[in-house]
């Protein structure tokens, strides 16, 4: 089970946008990094095709290493580590170290 799923928000911890909030678009668990919606853009230059009409300089966003990130807890909305709990049914789910209360969508 990871530490950071899609469609998770959280908040970048170091680095040159330290502070910024994101929702997780994208995991690549072999390379241990996530790429963050507003998060660590760079420019690529692209030439025109037919899957892009017009070529330029185009902004996107990058990877980012897991460890500089914390999962924002989406009930008290506080960046937090995350604890594995099992419940009663023998499932496995995230929560949150700071409330408690569950992090995963049941």
């Amino acid at each position: 089970m990871s530490r950071v799923k899609r469609e998770d928000t959280v908040m970048v911890i170091s680095g040159k946008d330290r502070g910024k909030k994101g929702k997780v678009l994208k995991t690549i668990p072999s390379e241990n990094k996530i790429i963050v919606e507003g998060v660590n853009f760079t420019k690529k230059h692209q030439r025109p095709t037919n899957q892009y009409r017009e070529g330029g300089i185009i902004e996107r966003e990058s990877p980012i290493y897991v460890s500089k990130v914390m999962v924002v807890c989406p009930n008290c909305d506080k960046p937090t580590r995350v604890a594995h709990k099992i419940l009663e049914n023998g499932e496995k789910v995230r929560s949150c170290k700071k409330c408690g209360e569950i992090i995963d969508k049941v």
